[in-house]
């Protein structure tokens, strides 16, 4: 389960870098190419759904395009397991799963953990004989693994879950086992992770306190949940996010030697299962290729907004949407576009903060209210007038978007891009012709990372200008910041790569 965790910061740096690097290394060569194959399992592609999310398409030949890789742990007990993770041989779970979205410039991540216990539709699953089964609703999530019975699960069951709940095209799929977290924590010469109190229950045992983890114990840190900090599948997944973020810290400071490289390569591909697309030695370097300009401090980790719900756990609405928009989208956590796909026409330098040019002020902004909801668009309007936009009026309402819209002539570009920044999610359309930037909020509008039924009803609809209390956005109490334009239930539930291993190991 920790695996995933693990292997999904793993794949991409430890592993991606490692074989990358090692394999480059003079000597290394074909020997090592033909070993790394050897160790390498992949599933059967015959099980992906055949109605998939679209592809993104590049927006000009030859432009980087963002990556989606599911990352599983499967906490199997078969093909020796059993003695990492105790229990009997048997079908495994995938306890752990993470989605990581490398953005299209190809130098962020973000790495979104979905709760195993979540609440989802499972859809149309191929069997091992070949029949595909019935669509399931209000199913835990970790069962789609275990969809057919199969030793080493179902990851195409579990993909095909991720892109009916996401709206995502999952890239790639890996799965780890206990084996594999074990070896790779080996291999490094120990992680150091942050233990929360002592544990000495369901034959775990751990002393409180900061601490380098290998082999056993760093499978029972990943793996325990009863215990430990506050009990919570929840607090387990920090913490599993905060190990791997010491993994790649201590793989990136040990330097990439040859001796160090070598052993850590072959460790992480004995413990993978992964589609047919990284399938050998040479497509996973070309792989980590791709991604190894990905710090440390640019990787985020998210835990897909959550609540309780008896025993089990549902997403939180509208935030979980908002999060898979933003990154079907290609845009970053505060709504910031990266470029790249061709879905995306802000500029990557244009952001909230970034000062408007006299012209950008004085363009005439239209905003329209798209949804009906009383004071949506006189909202809109405040939040473009505290940014110092001074030609802003409201336009007649036009109820029935589902996404916001940002609609505006090629010479209005610049301002454009400037309104984008303010309004995460929003699509950007060219339209020629057009005397102003018209922006149409749509059901998903939040302003500041606010809630629509949280925002004031300001003045007159339609019809009128707007002002509003410079400095202060919508939603929010003067005197008070919003959470740097994140929408709150993506906040609270975000981890950067680079925190302190002790820090927020809990959701309470």
């Amino acid at each position: 389960m920790s695996s995933s965790t693990r292997r999904r910061r793993y794949l991409r740096t430890a592993i991606g870098l490692a074989a990358v690097l090692v394999l480059s290394v003079v000597g290394a060569g074909a020997w090592f190419y033909h070993r790394l194959d050897s160790n390498i399992t992949t599933f059967d592609a015959g099980g992906v759904a055949t109605e998939r999310p679209p592809a993104p398409v590049p927006a000009t030949p030859g432009a980087s395009v963002p990556v989606n890789v599911l990352l599983l742990g499967s906490d199997t007990r078969d093909d020796g397991n059993n003695a990492l993770g105790g229990g009997d041989e048997g079908v495994g779970h995938s306890d752990t799963a993470i989605v990581l979205h490398i953005y299209a410039d190809h130098k962020h991540a973000v790495g979104v953990s979905i709760p195993r216990d979540t609440l989802v539709t499972i859809p149309s699953c191929r069997l091992p004989s070949g029949a595909w089964t019935t669509a399931r609703n209000d199913q835990m999530f970790n069962s789609a693994f275990s969809v057919g019975d199969a030793p080493k699960g179902n990851p195409a069951c579990t993909q095909n879950t991720v892109e009916k709940l996401t709206g995502l095209r999952i890239d790639h799929t890996v799965v780890v086992d206990f084996k594999g977290a074990a070896a790779m924590a080996d291999a490094v010469g120990g992680v150091e992770a942050c233990v929360p109190n002592d544990v000495n229950e369901y034959g775990i045992h751990l002393r409180k306190g900061l601490q380098k983890l290998s082999g056993q114990s760093a499978v029972d840190y990943l793996r325990a949940r009863h215990g430990i900090g506050d009990n919570s599948d929840v607090g387990r997944m920090k913490r599993q996010q905060a190990f791997l973020s010491s993994m790649i810290k201590k793989v990136q400071g040990q330097g990439f030697s040859l001796p160090t490289l070598l052993p850590l390569a072959d460790a992480a591909t004995k413990s993978l299962t992964v589609d047919e697309g990284l399938g050998t030695a040479m497509k996973l370097v070309d792989f980590a290729r791709s991604v190894e300009d990905i710090k440390l401090s640019d990787v985020t980790f998210v835990t897909a907004p959550w609540r309780f719900a008896g025993e089990r756990i549902r997403l939180v609405q509208p935030d979980a949407d908002t999060l898979w928009k933003l990154l079907r989208e290609d845009r970053t956590l505060d709504g910031q576009s990266t470029a790249g796909t061709g879905q995306v026409t802000a500029s990557p330098t244009a952001t909230a903060d970034t000062p408007l040019t006299p012209e950008q002020a004085a363009a005439p902004i239209t905003v329209v209210n798209g949804v009906g909801s009383a004071g949506l668009a006189g909202s809109g309007a405040q939040t473009l007038k505290a940014r110092g936009f001074r030609n802003v009026t409201l336009g007649t309402n036009d109820p029935g978007h589902q996404v916001t819209r940002i609609a505006y002539d090629p010479a209005l570009k610049a301002t454009a891009d400037q309104v984008v920044a303010l309004f995460p999610g929003a699509k950007a359309v060219e339209e020629p012709g057009s005397e102003a930037v018209t922006v149409t909020l749509g059901a998903d509008y939040r302003a500041a990372g606010t809630r629509i039924d949280a925002l004031p009803s300001p003045s007159p609809e339609p019809g009128g200008t707007v002002g509003a209390t410079p400095g202060t956005a919508p939603g929010t109490t003067p005197g008070t910041a919003p959470t740097g334009g994140v929408p709150t239930g993506i906040a609270e539930n975000t981890r950067n790569a680079d925190t302190d291993p002790c820090a927020n190991l809990t959701f309470g």
